[in-house]
């Protein structure tokens, strides 16, 4: 046993102090970032956003609203389409504005194969991006599968995950990930560290990891944690390269969920992946070797999600302002946290 003493922190922990700037309006701010993969050198040009690989989040008609928004957000479609579904999408929409989401089961590698052989990957349409995702990337068999993917198809994009720590991050890329996925049990429907004590201040995951990543030419992707759009900011001035949104983004039309209504107020299911309802679902219940590691909340219905982007969007640009960065690239050099012990004012709510 041993004890890390340095103090880790996470979004709540911290604010970014305001600089001089040279920007007269948020409209002279871009928010847009151009990445070439490490691996697959494919190239990608967009607001780096990506939508989680979550029911009621990660779905077809979100990736149809993102596209509609015209800022070159994507979204990680949800493991559980069938492979029937999955082609239609991609022969109707292509695959640059979402990633396709696998585990390393069986049936989801089969299912892929089926895809990559398939007439629509043939022609252009089919699977750019490629997101593997398990809950605990820290095992043996999930790195052996990354690299079994890559050797697969060279030319998908890659982003692996969920790791906290650099030198897991070194592995993964080095096995063939183009892109890191950072964060254990910071997300608004996990119970990962109430069930298991095992976790990492997001914050500082972020920061330490894409030390890391940028050092051997990967990137990570920031997944988890951010409640409004400040996080975001905070997120991107760690270091992170894309930031993934699960709750921030749910709730809405898009969410393909039944809308129910009490009294008066109409509501949306949503629940973690490893939550009893996900496993249920999908999986016939929970297994007899496991314990449900998410959560099930109802949460207001909040309309069509172009209202949350904007407020994403433009919280973004207004940061950017804030410290005098002309594009979000330039957010991390911009950045300066402080240390704090309160966010803001509570006195009229949490609003």
């Amino acid at each position: 046993m041993r004890i890390e003493e340095g103090v880790k922190l996470d979004f709540k922990d911290v604010l970014i102090r305001p600089k001089r700037s040279t920007l007269a309006s948020r409209k002279d701010v871009d928010i847009s970032r151009e990445f070439t993969f490490k691996w697959s050198a494919r190239r990608f040009k967009g607001v780096p956003i990506i939508a989680a690989n979550m029911d009621g989040v990660g779905t077809f008609a979100m990736a149809e609203a993102f596209e509609k928004n015209k800022n070159g957000l994507t979204v990680a479609l949800h493991k559980h389409y069938p492979i029937k579904d999955l082609l239609g999408f991609f022969k109707k929409n292509g695959g640059k504005s979402v990633w396709y989401s696998i585990g390393i089961t069986d049936d989801d590698q089969k299912k892929l194969k089926e895809f990559l052989k398939s007439d629509v990957q043939k022609s252009g349409k089919g699977i750019e991006k490629l997101c593997i995702d398990v809950a605990n990337g820290y095992s043996e068999q999930f790195v052996d599968f990354v690299k079994k993917i890559r050797d697969l198809d060279s030319g998908l994009t890659i982003m692996a995950g969920n790791v906290v720590t650099g030198e897991m991050v070194e592995e993964l890329i080095l096995c063939g990930a183009d892109v890191v996925k950072v964060g254990i049990g910071p997300g608004s429907v996990c119970t990962t560290r109430k069930m298991t004590g095992v976790g990492y201040p997001q914050l500082s995951a972020i920061i330490e990891c894409a030390d890391a990543a940028h050092g051997l030419g990967g990137l990570i992707c920031a997944d988890g944690g951010c409640t409004v759009p400040g996080d975001l900011a905070k997120a991107y001035g760690g270091g992170a390269d894309f930031v993934m949104l699960g709750g921030m983004l749910a709730g809405h039309d898009q969410a393909e969920q039944k809308i129910v209504k009490e009294g008066g107020t109409k509501y949306v299911q949503f629940y973690g992946m490893s939550s009893k309802d996900a496993m249920t679902k999908h999986k016939g219940g929970v297994a007899e070797y496991r314990a449900s590691e998410g959560k099930s909340v109802k949460i207001s219905y909040r309309g069509d999600v172009a209202g949350a982007l904007q407020d994403i969007l433009g919280g973004l640009r207004s940061a950017c302002t804030y410290v005098g960065a002309r594009r979000l690239k330039e957010l991390s050099k911009r950045t300066t946290f402080i240390r704090v012990t309160q966010q803001i004012n509570t006195v009229f709510g949490n609003e």
